[in-house]
C-alpha cells in the first residue's frame, strides 16, 4: 500500500491554486471571484501544512491561523462591498465595477 507523501500534497495545493486563479481570471461574477480567492488561500494553506508536517517544524501550521483569520476578514468585507454593489448598480457582474463611483 502507498503512503501519502508531501508531494501529493503539494499536488493538490497547485491544483487548487489553478483552480482558483483560473476561476478569478475568467468569472465575471464577483462572487464566484470571491469563491476562486477562497480556493486559492486553501491551497496555499495546504501547501503550508505540507512543508510544516515535512519539515517537523509547526511555523507553517501557525500561518495558516493567521491565513484563516485574513481570509475571514477578506469574505466580510468582499460580502459587504458586493451587497453595497448590487443596491447600487442592481447587478453583481464585474463588468460594472469601474462606474462604481459614478
Amino acid at each position: 500500500m502507498e503512503t501519502v507523501t508531501p508531494q501529493h500534497f503539494l499536488i493538490l495545493a497547485s491544483l487548487l491554486f489553478a483552480v482558483g486563479f483560473l476561476g478569478v481570471v475568467i468569472r465575471r461574477n464577483i462572487l464566484l471571484v470571491l469563491m476562486s480567492l477562497e480556493l486559492m488561500l486553501n491551497g496555499i494553506n495546504v501547501a503550508l501544512v505540507a512543508f510544516s508536517r515535512s519539515g517537523a517544524n509547526m511555523d507553517g501550521s501557525l500561518f495558516v491561523f493567521f491565513i484563516m483569520t485574513v481570509a475571514a476578514a477578506e469574505v466580510s468585507l468582499g460580502l459587504a462591498l458586493l451587497v453595497a454593489f448590487y443596491k447600487k448598480r442592481k447587478s453583481i457582474f464585474s463588468e460594472g465595477m469601474s462606474l462604481l463611483g459614478n
